[in-house]
């Protein structure tokens, strides 16, 4: 799979990205880093022990990764996850929190598939 196709599978923007980084090697480089990131493993942590501070700042670690690289669904979904989280707004947080983690897996699903 070419970066390219990754960035469709996943309904990325890289138009953008490669507008910034010039190369498929240097897009390629920053998103198998995404891989080794651990933001999302912290949001998780965070709010099963319902440390709401903590994982507001994990989704918007998670948002602004996703915005440099042009993941632009997750960005998307963690934007409103953390605006609900930075307004205390934890009742029906659970259906922001599903959004994040679907939209995460699809990400997750097509890194791998290009590495």
């Amino acid at each position: 799979m070419t970066v390219k196709e990754c960035y469709e599978a996943i309904d990325g923007n890289y138009e953008e990205v490669i507008s910034r980084l010039r190369s498929d090697d240097r897009v390629k480089k920053f998103v198998l880093k995404f891989l080794d990131d651990g933001s999302y493993q912290l949001l998780c942590d965070a709010l099963n022990e319902k440390n709401y501070d903590e994982a507001f700042r994990a989704a918007h670690t998670i948002k602004g990764i996703c915005q440099n690289l042009g993941f632009d669904k997750l960005y998307e979904s963690s934007a409103s996850l953390t605006e609900k989280l930075r307004n205390k707004e934890i009742e029906g947080i659970d259906k922001y929190v599903e959004i994040v983690q679907k939209d995460y897996e699809t990400i997750i699903k097509g890194i791998r598939e290009l590495s």
